[in-house]
């Protein structure tokens, strides 16, 4: 039997991170004296069997699939009963956000539009309340932030390593292979984390990736709002939720 390489047999699609100064970030929202701390492991993907492709092997939608598997896992750990986003709507939701290279034809999209589309829009019927950045150094914040909401949108900068790594692990080199980006930029959500790393959904499985990779090629990460997992209005003490809201609606005119 003829195995094809993972290179080649899916697609990534993750453009660069976009800069926008009016981007929030959730330290902003967080009171670490008050807030309980996250639990030292959590996993949101057991009452998931099965998570879509999202057509995510011959195109590169991979920030708009990272969005389907993220309602996926939120009605699934809100309600036990997984919610699946149909691929006509991830398909349309790429097709609304993405750019395409005149040179090459590659097609891609930059998580921040996703975001706002997502929030505007919604994706499959499924609209998000708010987002906000999360520093990607910041390990305490990162595992508040998947505690809080259900997951992480994150993006990479993959290695051509990658391709290889039954788990993604950093393997001491940031170059030839090893170098951030020599495959591409790819988006994720992290469904589960523990001292050892986190794991991911990606092509239509779990993916599990060690903390020193996370270190190294995570570029962006977002903590996304949503009712599919936490009901309006519902939140811990020490988490600023109204706050977040009014402040993004400042920023996005009402999220328009």
């Amino acid at each position: 039997m003829v195995t094809v390489p993972l290179a080649a047999s899916v697609k990534l699609g993750k453009l660069p991170a976009r800069v926008d100064p009016r981007t929030l970030s959730l330290a902003h929202y967080v009171d670490r004296e008050v807030l309980p701390a996250p639990p030292p492991v959590l996993d949101l993907s057991a009452p998931v069997a099965e998570w879509p492709m999202y057509a995510n092997d011959r195109l590169g939608d991979c920030t708009t699939a990272a969005a389907g598997h993220m309602i996926e896992a939120w009605t699934a750990a809100a309600a036990g009963a997984p919610v699946e986003v149909n691929e006509a709507s991830v398909l349309a939701a790429f097709d609304a956000v993405k750019i395409v290279d005149r040179a090459t034809g590659e097609e891609g999209a930059v998580e921040l539009d996703v975001l706002k589309l997502w929030r505007s829009a919604g994706i499959g019927g499924h609209r998000i309340g708010a987002f906000a950045r999360v520093a990607r150094d910041d390990r305490d914040l990162v595992t508040t932030g998947t505690w809080l909401f259900g997951g992480l949108y994150i993006g990479l900068q993959l290695p051509l390593r990658a391709a290889d790594q039954d788990v993604w692990d950093w393997t001491g080199s940031l170059d030839g292979p090893d170098a951030p980006g020599s495959w591409g930029g790819h988006a994720v959500d992290v469904v589960a984390y523990d001292d050892g790393g986190v794991t991911v959904v990606t092509w239509g499985a779990l993916k599990r990736m060690t903390w020193a990779f996370w270190d190294r090629y995570c570029d962006e990460a977002w903590c996304v709002l949503s009712a599919d997992y936490l009901a309006a209005g519902r939140s811990p003490a020490g988490f600023d939720l109204e706050a977040l809201r009014h402040d993004l609606d400042l920023v996005t005119g009402g999220g328009r």
